[in-house]
């Protein structure tokens, strides 16, 4: 069988040291050699058919060039856009992400932490945050290089990407009190979750802006972001409110919950109440109606997470906290429309 190629060869074809090729075969450190001469190298590399020994290379860099990328739920719709936005900007720089999906368990999470971290990764995007999550502050203690996506917390000393909650719930809000809408409910998502909080805040503010009032039995906090949760979250907010004409759901699959509690109590949507949701996840335009929602661009959010993840670890020294929000945009389809009259 021919030998294969190595390091050696690849610089000697190159016409450079091979401390220089190696620097320029790592991602990593690619930016410490000239543009030029990094070129010269990778074509180097390809015409030999070299292949960089990722075991050797981490023992000498002790890096392992992986990516620990958490997530709550892969069978929610939102989620496997943001993984795709984190593994196609880690990819560009030689970085594998490795999957790990916690089933919103805390005990699955943590043992999925700590296997990441014996595997040596070099860092951690983290789409699962509590606004206090004891696992995070377990990671800062440590000095591990974590990234949150799409949920923050109370913390301020994490690299964030977010989008911006409020600005996407007071677009909803305001669109059904510009229809003309008084009698607004909310389907809360999790309090003790970032993205419930701020976005329940955000309603109540949107209200009051108005001059609206806003009884308690108006606000049902939902215990998941989940279809079932919205469902029963909506009995709950009919029985309390049954003169409501609008909803507001802090994320699609509660709307959606939500729409089938209105047609089995034989209200009409939007003709008797209209609804909103929250995060145009894949097929909301499909429902029945088609769902009025707030998107988000979740493959940006995961891409930017990359982003910052790769500069904590490409670029020594200490670094600045980045928490970026990210701008949504309302949708508007056939689930709201003025009140009946």
């Amino acid at each position: 069988m021919p030998r294969a190629s190595t390091l050696s060869d690849v610089a000697q074809r190159a016409g450079v040291h091979q401390a220089t090729a190696s620097r320029a075969l790592n991602p990593a450190s690619r930016h410490l050699v000239n543009r030029a001469t990094a070129e010269r190298v990778l074509a180097a590399a390809r015409e030999l058919g070299y292949v960089p020994n990722a075991i050797a290379r981490g023992l000498r860099t002790s890096r392992s060039g992986t990516v620990g990328v958490i997530i709550p739920d892969l069978m929610n719709p939102l989620f496997p856009p943001i993984v795709r936005g984190i593994e196609d900007v880690l990819a560009h720089e030689g970085y594998t992400a490795l999957l790990a999906n916690t089933d919103n368990d805390e005990q699955r999470e943590r043992a999925l932490f700590e296997s990441l971290v014996t595997r040596r990764v070099d860092g951690f995007i983290v789409a699962t945050a509590r606004r206090n999550h004891p696992l995070l502050d377990e990671a800062a203690r440590h000095g591990l290089k974590v990234v949150l996506v799409y949920r923050g917390t109370d913390r301020t000393d994490f690299c964030a990407v977010t989008a911006d909650d409020r600005l996407g719930i007071a677009l909803a809000t305001e669109h059904l009190i510009q229809t003309g809408h008084r009698r607004i409910g909310h389907l809360a998502g999790p309090q003790d979750l970032y993205t419930g909080s701020i976005r329940a805040n955000s309603f109540t503010e949107t209200l009051r802006s108005h001059h609206l009032r806003l009884p308690p039995e108006h606000i049902v906090v939902c215990d998941a972001y989940s279809e079932a949760s919205g469902a029963s979250g909506t009995r709950t907010l009919l029985d309390q409110a049954p003169d409501l004409t609008a909803i507001v759901a802090a994320n699609d699959l509660l709307a959606l919950g939500a729409c089938d509690v209105l047609r089995e109590r034989g209200l009409r949507c939007p003709d008797q109440v209209s609804v909103t949701g929250f995060n145009d996840m894949p097929f909301a335009d499909k429902f029945d109606p088609p769902l009025t929602t707030v998107r988000v661009p979740h493959y940006d959010l995961g891409a930017e997470a990359g982003r910052l993840l790769l500069d904590q670890l490409t670029r020594p020294g200490p670094h600045l906290v980045k928490r970026l929000s990210l701008p949504p945009a309302l949708i508007t389809r056939g689930s709201t429309a003025p009140p009946p009259q």
